[in-house]
C-alpha cells in the first residue's frame, strides 16, 4: 500500500496506454481492456447503472452518493451522468467519488469516449473539467445538472481511507481480481462497507469467490445475476438496512463576511442550504477588503501533507476565481528568493509531482529580471497556477445567494439542537441550526478555545504603475488600474488605524527589492493606503472544522493565505455541517481540526 499518493512517481502512474486495432483501449500494464468498443456503453448501464438500481434508488433523494473504484476512461461516470441529466429527481444534488491510480490524460479520454456519440454532449461536459493527473484529490464541477465528481488520483486504499463519504451506489470497475488483486484485497471490501450507507447497493461485474465473500462478511447480500454479452455471471449486493432518509433544509448562519465567510456561505448555498451572513460592517470589511489579493500557496519542501492540500486548495481556488467576471487580475505570480536557503528549497518544490507542468518553474536572476523589466539579485520560483485577484468581484457574487444582516454578534446561545445568535445587548439576532465562525480575529471572543493571535497588515497602492505579480518579504500586485504594495505584518496588534510610519516601511521595502518599480510608484503621487487585522495559529495553519459544542464550527486563523485555501475549506465546513461528501482528505482534515490544539495538550498532559 502506498501510504501517501505523493510517494508514487510520476513514471509509476502511467497506465502505459495502447490503442487495439478496434479502437478501443487498454492498459499495458494491466493487460486488460477497459471497454469494449462494441458493447462497452450497454455493458456499463447493465452492470453498474441497472446493478444498482438507478434511476429508481435515487427517486425521493436530495443527495444520492456514488462512489467507484476505477475511473479509468470516465465512461461509467458518463454514463451515470447522462442517466442522471434525464431522470434525477427536481433540486437534487448527485455527489461522485472516483479513484484512479493510473490516469488517463483528456486527449485519451476524449479519444476513448468518442466512440459513443450518443453520449457526445455529456462527455464534453466531462472533459472540459477534466482534471490533472496529479496526486491528491480533486474536485470536477458539473452545475449545469447539480453533479461534483471528487477525483482521488493514487492508491486505492490510500483513497478510501481518506474519503470520508458515504455512498448510496458503488461501481467496483477495476481490472479483473486476478490481474489487478490489490483492488479486491479484504482490506478493500472492509473500507467498502465502511464507507456504505444504510441500504448501499453494490455492482460489479466479476463473480470471483473472493469478492463475494469479502462482500458477504461485511454485512452485504450478494447475488450472482445473469452477466452481459459474453460474460455469464455478475454480482449485486446490498445491504439490508433501509436507505437513509433525507433531512429537511437547515439554516446555517455565518459570522463574517471577508473571502472565509464567502466561500462558506458559496458551498453551503450550493449544498442545498439557507444562509444567513452576519456582518458587522460590510462585506470585505476586514482583510478582504483590499483592492487586489494574491492567490498562492504556502511553498512546502518537507511536509508533503500541507504542501499537497494547498497544492489541492489553489487548484480549486483556481478554478473557482476562473468562472467569475472580472475577478482575475492576472496570472502567475513570481516568488524571488529571499534567503542562500531558497535555491535548494525552491529546487525542491519545483520537482514535486503535486503541480501540473508548468505551474512551478525555477528562474534564474536574469530570466527573473526580464520578467520584471528591472535587475535582481537572485533567482525566483515562477507560480504559474498562483494569480492575482480582485476581491470584490468574488464576495458580492458568493454572498449574493444568502440572507443578510448588519450587525455584530456577542454571544451564543444554544437554542435548542441549535443557536441563537445575540447583540451585546442581549437580543437575539438570528436563530439557525448551525454556524460557523469566519470572522478572522473577530472570531476570537466567540470561539475563547481556539488560539488565535493578531496580526496588523497595512498595504498601499497608487494609480497608473503596474507590475507582474511578485512576492518577496514584501509584494507587489497589480489592481487593474494600479499597483499594490506591501504589507507590514505586526504581531500582537489589533488597531486596524493606518499610519504614516507603516507606509514608510512599505515603501522602504518595495524600494529595497525593486527600486525601479519603487520609483515609478512614488513619481504617481500620492496613494491610498488600508490596514486590516488577520487571525493567526500557532503553526500558522488554518482552523476548519467543528469547534467542541455541538453544530458550532469555525474557519479561521487563514493568515496573508486565505483567498488560496478559503475556498476549498468553505466546501470543507459546508459540507460538514450538510452530512455530504467533503473535498478534503481525512489526515488534512485532522491536520487543520479546531480539535488538533485541545488534542495536543491533552496528550501532552
Amino acid at each position: 500500500m502506498i501510504d501517501d499518493p505523493r510517494e508514487q512517481s510520476p513514471d509509476d502512474a502511467s497506465p502505459q496506454l495502447v490503442w487495439a486495432e478496434d479502437g478501443s483501449p487498454r492498459s499495458g500494464r494491466f493487460g486488460d481492456v477497459y471497454f469494449s468498443k462494441d458493447d462497452g456503453l450497454a455493458e456499463t448501464r447493465a452492470v453498474f447503472l441497472d446493478g444498482c438500481g438507478l434511476p429508481d434508488a435515487w427517486a425521493e433523494r436530495t443527495d444520492f452518493t456514488v462512489a467507484e473504484l476505477g475511473f479509468g476512461t470516465g465512461l461509467n461516470i458518463v454514463a451515470l451522468l447522462d442517466l442522471w441529466r434525464r431522470a434525477r429527481p427536481q433540486n437534487s444534488r448527485l455527489h461522485v467519488f472516483s479513484i484512479e491510480g493510473f490516469p488517463l490524460t483528456r486527449d485519451e479520454a476524449a479519444r476513448a469516449l468518442s466512440a459513443w456519440p450518443e453520449l457526445a454532449e455529456t462527455a464534453a461536459a466531462l472533459l472540459a473539467v477534466w482534471p490533472e493527473g496529479t496526486p491528491g484529490f480533486h474536485r470536477l464541477d458539473l452545475p449545469q445538472w447539480n453533479a461534483r465528481i471528487d477525483l482521488a488520483v493514487g492508491d486505492v486504499q490510500w483513497a478510501l481511507e481518506q474519503w470520508s463519504g458515504a455512498a448510496d451506489a458503488w461501481f467496483l470497475d477495476g481490472f479483473s481480481p486476478a490481474l489487478n488483486p490489490g483492488m479486491w484485497s479484504p482490506e478493500i471490501m472492509a473500507l467498502i462497507a465502511a464507507r456504505s450507507a444504510p441500504g448501499a447497493r453494490v455492482a460489479t461485474f466479476t463473480v470471483a469467490g473472493a469478492v463475494r465473500r469479502g462482500l458477504a462478511e461485511h454485512g452485504f447480500i450478494v447475488e450472482k445475476k445473469p452477466g452481459h454479452g459474453r460474460k455469464r455471471e455478475r454480482l449485486e449486493a446490498h445491504l439490508p438496512s433501509p436507505p437513509p432518509v433525507a433531512r429537511p433544509q437547515r439554516h446555517v448562519a455565518v459570522v463574517g463576511a471577508g473571502i472565509a465567510g464567502a466561500s462558506v456561505a458559496r458551498a453551503l448555498i450550493v449544498g442545498g442550504a439557507r444562509v444567513t451572513v452576519i456582518e458587522a460592517e460590510r462585506p470585505g470589511a476586514g482583510g478582504s477588503g483590499f483592492p487586489a489579493a494574491l492567490v498562492t500557496p504556502r511553498l512546502d519542501a518537507g511536509d508533503a501533507l500541507i504542501a499537497g492540500f494547498h497544492a489541492q486548495a489553489l487548484e480549486r481556488a483556481r478554478h473557482l476565481y476562473r468562472a467569475l467576471p472580472d475577478a482575475v487580475i492576472a496570472e502567475g505570480v513570481l516568488q524571488l528568493e529571499q534567503a542562500p536557503r531558497d535555491a535548494t528549497r525552491f529546487d525542491k518544490i519545483a520537482a514535486q509531482d503535486l503541480w501540473p507542468a508548468a505551474a512551478m518553474t525555477r528562474l534564474d536572476a536574469a530570466a527573473c529580471a526580464d520578467r520584471l523589466g528591472e535587475a535582481v539579485q537572485s533567482g525566483g520560483l515562477m507560480m504559474g497556477g498562483a494569480m492575482a485577484l480582485r476581491p470584490s468581484a468574488v464576495l458580492e457574487p458568493w454572498l449574493s445567494g444568502a440572507e443578510r444582516l448588519t450587525a455584530t454578534v456577542a454571544t451564543l446561545r444554544p437554542e435548542g439542537e441549535g443557536w441563537a445568535l445575540l447583540n451585546a445587548e442581549g437580543a437575539a439576532l438570528v436563530t439557525a441550526d448551525a454556524v460557523v465562525l469566519t470572522a478572522g480575529w473577530g472570531a476570537a471572543a466567540l470561539a475563547p478555545e481556539l488560539p488565535l493571535a493578531p496580526v496588523a497588515g497595512q498595504a498601499d497602492w497608487v494609480e497608473g504603475p503596474t507590475a507582474t505579480p511578485v512576492a518577496w518579504g514584501g509584494y507587489a500586485v497589480p489592481t487593474g488600474t494600479g499597483l499594490l504594495f506591501g504589507a507590514t505584518h505586526d504581531r500582537g496588534q489589533t488597531d486596524a488605524t493606518p499610519t504614516a510610519e507603516a507606509s514608510a516601511r512599505n515603501r522602504a521595502t518595495l524600494s529595497a527589492a525593486l527600486p525601479d518599480l519603487a520609483a515609478r510608484a512614488e513619481a504617481a503621487g500620492a496613494g491610498r493606503t488600508r490596514k486590516a487585522v488577520r487571525a493567526t495559529t500557532p503553526d500558522r495553519l488554518p482552523v476548519a472544522g467543528p469547534l467542541s459544542q455541538p453544530n458550532l464550527y469555525a474557519l479561521t486563523g487563514l493568515g496573508s493565505r486565505g483567498f488560496c485555501v478559503a475556498p476549498l475549506l468553505g466546501e470543507h465546513l459546508a459540507a460538514r455541517c450538510l452530512n455530504q461528501p467533503s473535498p478534503l482528505p481525512e489526515a488534512a482534515e485532522r491536520r487543520l481540526s479546531p480539535r488538533r490544539f485541545t488534542d495536543d495538550a491533552s496528550q501532552a498532559g
